[in-house]
């Protein structure tokens, strides 16, 4: 995230590209770190440190040490095994260590020599008869006044191919003293600093000190992201990206969208209908989804609650609103069996009020695709249900004003931003409404850097249910089989659903269709079905018919089923 969007316009950063040593080559790499200003650089940040600060005895080193030794080379020679190497054993009084290198020229074979007093830093590894270190970093010392060491623990930073350490260091640097000149823009958002466990520091201490830590600080802290001048930052960074959030619902709100206000006669109609009562949870929802229609901007609300909560019925209401206005709401959904759900459950509540339905999918033969195109492109179409299909460029609307996504985090950004670009011409974008059962991890992120608003429907309707999740190691898997097996029996029905780490559908159809045929052979009197993304569509409704028909008892599927 970029903090200039939260600094409220109080000077830029000027280009890497002012600091010396800076020319195309390396510029071409620091891009591909996405550092192109000198802000960028100054938060590009170490992710270890290497202590270069002491000298350590060679006696005292062990497996896995990175430090710096002070030795004299006792013998050198090179040796020809499977492949050519230089070893250089070198001691220091207290103990012996062997240099090995395997990439190496004729210069510094003959200055590691016999008698010469070497320093070097390097991993130390166990070797075969003693200590190594395998290509460290050598300087030969040429008088005793020459031996020096950092006075600070070296950054090791995220790199590139092609872009050294050093250069690195040397850049981070130069862009620290910049920093710190009087003409240099102000790094802070406060005109306070925050205390933080006793300390007070700006942000260009704490920066400071994370590029260049001194030899006393707790290298553990560091290590694991917890020292208060990293916290310093960490803070620093939240506050940019909560006025950067700020900034973006104060710019959503300047876009253009037509409110929505109508009497609600189709909603009130909906609700005669009804031989439920809506929970206090749904009808909660349902007041702030219809209050966010009736503003001038675009309503953007994520929807989450558990499966039977009734989040379809929130989008039904939502676009029954929208349709009484005299405009098009489209239903979206990543798979063709959950859109030809939401088809089913829009029909039977929509149909009744004269609400004229459309259906579109990738798998239309292209006569009825092109039919469907020109009811939506009418505006005849007032519901439109779908997939992906929907952003086909083909696809124009006559008055979109509202879109209902379901289970967003499956569709791509540049996805949803071709449908919301398919809003009312002239007006503005469209409301979306998004809904979810789950919260994942990246849907959570959306709702904190996409500014949606959040609104949770967290009451099931009378009679439900509550659900028991439970994790069962695979050692106990023939449990959960006669488990299964018994429930079949008892007339209940259940899912098997095959998933997988890594996403990919080849391989979670392979899956599910073993298990299928394993389940098979172990349950004979249990009806087992099986349904996978590859499957054709006739094929995918034939068997959810069966299985919602009581036909089948145990459905082994992929998540193609949510």
């Amino acid at each position: 995230m970029n903090r200039d969007e939260g600094s409220s316009g109080r000077g830029t950063f000027p280009p890497v590209t002012i600091l010396k040593g800076i020319g195309p080559k390396i510029m071409v790499h620091l891009q591909r770190l996405h550092i192109h200003t000198v802000q960028d650089l100054l938060f590009h940040l170490p992710i270890r440190y290497q202590d270069r600060t002491r000298i350590r005895q060679i006696g005292t080193l062990q497996p896995g040490d990175e430090c710096v030794l002070l030795g004299t080379v006792d013998h050198s020679e090179m040796v020809y095994r499977k492949r050519r190497m230089l070893l250089v054993s070198v001691s220091d009084g207290t103990g012996r260590i062997l240099l090995r290198f395997f990439h190496f020229n004729k210069t510094q074979q003959e200055n590691l020599a016999p008698g010469v007093s070497v320093r070097c830093f390097g991993e130390v590894r166990r070797g075969v008869s003693s200590l190594e270190m395998v290509h460290p970093e050598y300087e030969i010392q040429r008088t005793p006044d020459a031996i020096r060491v950092e006075d600070h623990l070296t950054p090791i930073y995220p790199t590139t191919e092609g872009l050294h350490q050093l250069a690195l260091r040397r850049v981070t640097l130069q862009a620290l003293r910049w920093a710190e000149g009087d003409g240099a823009p102000d790094l802070d958002l406060l005109p306070e600093f925050p205390e933080i466990d006793g300390c007070q520091a700006s942000v260009i201490e704490a920066l400071k000190f994370v590029h260049r830590p001194p030899p006393e600080a707790d290298t553990q802290a560091l290590a694991a992201g917890t020292h208060v001048m990293q916290r310093r930052l960490a803070f620093e960074e939240l506050l940019a990206q909560r006025l950067s959030l700020f900034k973006l619902r104060l710019r959503m709100q300047r876009q253009p969208a037509v409110s929505i206000a109508p009497q609600g006669r189709l909603y009130a109609q909906l609700i005669e209908t009804l031989e439920f009562a809506l929970t206090s949870a749904q009808q909660r929802v349902i007041n702030t989804v219809f209050a966010d229609l009736k503003k001038n901007y675009p309503m953007l609300r994520l929807v989450q609650g558990d499966v039977g909560s009734g989040k379809t019925l929130v989008a039904i209401a939502a676009c029954l609103q929208v349709i009484e206005a005299g405009y098009q709401a489209v239903v979206m959904a990543p798979t063709e069996i959950l859109a030809e759900q939401h088809l089913q459950n829009f029909s039977g509540w929509l149909a009744p009020l004269g609400v004229q339905l459309a259906w579109l999918s990738g798998r239309m033969t292209s006569s009825q695709s092109n039919e469907m195109k020109a009811r939506i492109s009418s505006g005849s179409a007032q519901a439109i249900v779908g997939t992906h299909a929907l952003f086909q460029q083909g696809v124009s609307f006559r008055n979109l004003a509202l879109v209902v996504v379901d289970e967003q985090h499956r569709f791509g950004v540049h996805q949803r931003l071709a449908l919301r670009e398919k809003g009312v011409q002239g007006v503005g974008s469209p409301h979306q409404l998004i809904m979810t059962a789950t919260p994942i991890p990246r849907t959570l992120a959306m709702t904190a850097y996409a500014d949606l608003d959040y609104s949770v429907i967290d009451e099931l309707p009378p009679g439900r249910m509550p659900v028991s999740t439970i994790a069962v190691p695979h050692e106990r898997r023939h449990e959960v089989v006669r488990r299964v097996a018994n429930a079949c029996r008892r007339d209940q029905q259940a899912y098997w659903v095959c998933t997988l780490v890594e996403e990919s559908e080849a391989l979670q159809c392979q899956a599910a269709e073993n298990v299928y045929q394993e389940l098979s052979a172990l349950l004979d009197e249990v009806t087992v079905g099986l349904v996978h993304g590859r499957m054709k569509s006739q094929e995918k409704n034939a068997v959810m018919r069966d299985f919602a028909c009581g036909r089948i008892d145990l459905l082994v599927a992929t998540t193609v089923i949510e």
